[in-house]
């Protein structure tokens, strides 16, 4: 994989500074992902709640994966100026890390056409992270989002892109 260099232009403003939809008309369509992630930290008894399936509204990680990839879906509805794409699949997937009472959420978006779908991809994260919490809060209302992020996109003009966060020694 490439990584990309990042343009110092913001593209969703005009000569004149206005705010505009960015004309994609003359771009190829191409086959386009992206993956996102992000975590909720939360109380070791509220992590058991969610894991043995014991919460009060019904089934947490599954309502949040709905609730996810639907999120994917209307993410043109939710942010201004993104466009509006046939996404061609949605997954979502939840990794429990009971030691840190932590849950991850990780979403792949994919589309052809053209523009990406790293927004898609942060919007099902973040929804589906926010669902979490709702179902939770009840129990726990210090649980805490945090990491959200793409992770890597493929597709398109730019090409690849991967995360170096990880990669990046850990500071002591």
């Amino acid at each position: 994989m490439t990584i990309e260099a990042q343009s110092t232009e913001l593209t969703h403003f005009d000569q004149s500074g206005q705010a505009h939809m960015v004309d994609v008309a003359g771009k190829q369509d191409t086959h386009r992902t992206a993956v996102a992630s992000g975590s909720i930290r939360m109380q070791a008894a509220t992590l058991t709640i969610v894991t043995q399936g014991n919460a009060k509204k019904g089934d947490v990680l599954g309502i949040a994966r709905i609730a996810a990839i639907m999120a994917a879906k209307r993410t043109s509805d939710l942010i201004p100026l993104c466009h509006p794409l046939p996404l061609t699949r949605v997954s979502v997937d939840f990794n429990i890390v009971a030691e840190k009472a932590m849950i991850i959420c990780t979403a792949q978006v994919e589309t052809i056409g053209k523009t990406g779908v790293e927004m898609e991809a942060l919007s099902a994260v973040q929804i589906g992270l926010l669902t979490i919490y709702d179902m939770c809060k009840a129990v726990d209302r210090g649980m805490v989002m945090s990491d959200i992020r793409v992770l890597e996109k493929h597709g398109g003009k730019s090409g690849d892109w991967t995360s170096m966060i990880d990669a990046a020694p850990a500071q002591t």
